[in-house]
């Protein structure tokens, strides 16, 4: 399997960004209800607002791979899944080494199949640490039995049944994955230390229409009681925060003023009050949250956090942003160890970053200027887009296929903004 050919993107800076976009939906509720669309029997389940990404492309192949039959209607945004006759337990390494939430898909497999195995190394952005640990310690829990073995994880289990779980740290992946699990499990189980994102509600919404018994939703405390059988359902994905966030601080990033169709500023949480100690302005009007900055940008204080905290995904862009801010900024990682590879790439373009440890200063304000710099991973490519938006002459970013993993049609959408950026495919 491959992405198509290789592209970069070529922006060139300096234009103010003027009008109005609309947030794609959330990528990280349309991946869970595609893996979780494949506990249902019979039936068809009907996804709409599904962003046209790289990722749910990846998930669309995986759900085939093991027999589900889906169509991806792409101009409308609305994926349709049969789930009725899954033929294979094999997570095939092409797929699932580039594709971190492949481990979604182990409870379906293990619920219809009785065992599921992941072949390779389960990809996605290079951040660092991120064990998957402790989503197979869960299963093992609701009686699974786990073998590791140096080109693949095999997970077999006749029957999941209730326990009580805990995770060590309130992931969102791992919170979906073992309510999945447990939806069909017999018994209550109980998950302590749940993530809180809306993304995770937005899941347990889904679960519930589709028959799933789940309790304590946004409290951290879940209780799943299992049920025989789950069916299908039709669901709107949520709009995606993090693309809004981006968008938000493209408007600030350019001076621009933008108006963002599908926005909630509830979900926005801390990036929201951090955007306008910079200086940045929202105003909500019914369902379109508008954007401007016309000041100069103030200097920013941000510590990452798991949810309603400062989003990981998001500190990459303000790092961008606060290149330009009049001071010194500091920005502390607390959730991945990667995500500073950024640093480096800024830097080249005239910003003056230090890193020491799992913190940065930035020092600002800094005349940006266009060069080649590297996306190491999806957040780190599209703050440098942000980045040549605003800066003197052309920055041309590669890979661009880890920038489409994330944001659909980027540069359609930033253009219809004013700005001046265009895919170029490479070779």
């Amino acid at each position: 399997m491959t992405s198509g050919p290789e592209t970069r993107y070529i922006v060139r800076g300096g234009n103010p960004l003027q009008g109005t976009v609309f947030v794609q939906g959330a990528k990280n509720a349309a991946l869970k209800m595609i893996a979780a669309s494949l506990l249902a029997e019979k039936g068809r389940t009907v996804l709409r607002n599904v962003p046209v990404i790289e990722d749910v492309r990846r998930a669309v192949e995986l759900a085939q791979a093991v027999g589900a039959t889906v169509k991806f209607h792409e101009a409308e945004r609305t994926l349709v899944v049969d789930a009725s006759d899954l033929t294979s337990s094999v997570l095939p390494a092409e797929i699932a080494s580039r594709f971190r939430a492949s481990v979604l898909f182990v409870p379906a497999l293990l619920h219809r199949l009785g065992e599921a195995t992941i072949e390779g190394e389960v990809g996605g952005c290079n951040l660092g640490r991120r064990s998957l640990d402790f989503h197979y310690r869960g299963f093992a829990r609701l009686g699974a039995i786990v073998d590791e073995h140096e080109t693949a994880i095999h997970i077999k289990a006749d029957r999941l049944r209730g326990a009580h779980l805990y995770l060590d740290t309130p992931s969102h992946t791992g919170t979906e994955n073992l309510i999945m699990a447990a939806s069909l499990a017999p018994g209550t189980t109980i998950i302590d230390n749940t993530a809180l994102e809306p993304e995770v509600l937005d899941v347990i919404a889904f679960l519930q229409k589709m028959g799933a018994h789940i309790t304590g939703g946004g409290t951290g405390f879940v209780t799943v009681e299992g049920v025989q059988e789950l069916t299908a359902v039709e669901h709107t994905v949520m709009e995606d925060r993090i693309d809004a966030g981006v968008f938000a601080m493209a408007a600030a990033i350019t001076g621009g003023e933008i108006s963002l169709v599908g926005a909630s500023l509830e979900h926005f949480g801390v990036a929201r009050w951090k955007l306008e100690q910079m200086g940045v302005e929202f105003a909500t009007h019914g369902a379109i949250v508008q954007v401007r900055r016309e000041r100069q940008l103030r200097p920013i204080n941000v510590i990452t956090d798991t949810y309603p905290g400062f989003a990981t995904d998001l500190q990459s862009p303000i790092m961008a942003l606060s290149c330009l801010a009049d001071g010194t900024s500091y920005i502390r990682e607390t959730i991945f160890d990667g995500r500073y590879m950024l640093a480096e790439e800024l830097n080249k373009m005239g910003a003056k970053i230090e890193v020491a440890g799992n913190a940065a200063l930035v020092h600002g304000p800094s005349q940006l200027h266009g060069t080649e710099v590297i996306a190491h991973d999806l957040r780190t490519g599209i703050a440098l887009i942000l980045a040549g938006l605003a800066a003197d002459g052309e920055t041309v970013v590669a890979p661009g296929y880890l920038i489409d993993r994330g944001h659909a049609s980027i540069a359609t959408r930033l253009a219809t903004l004013g700005a001046d950026v265009t895919t170029e495919v490479i070779g």
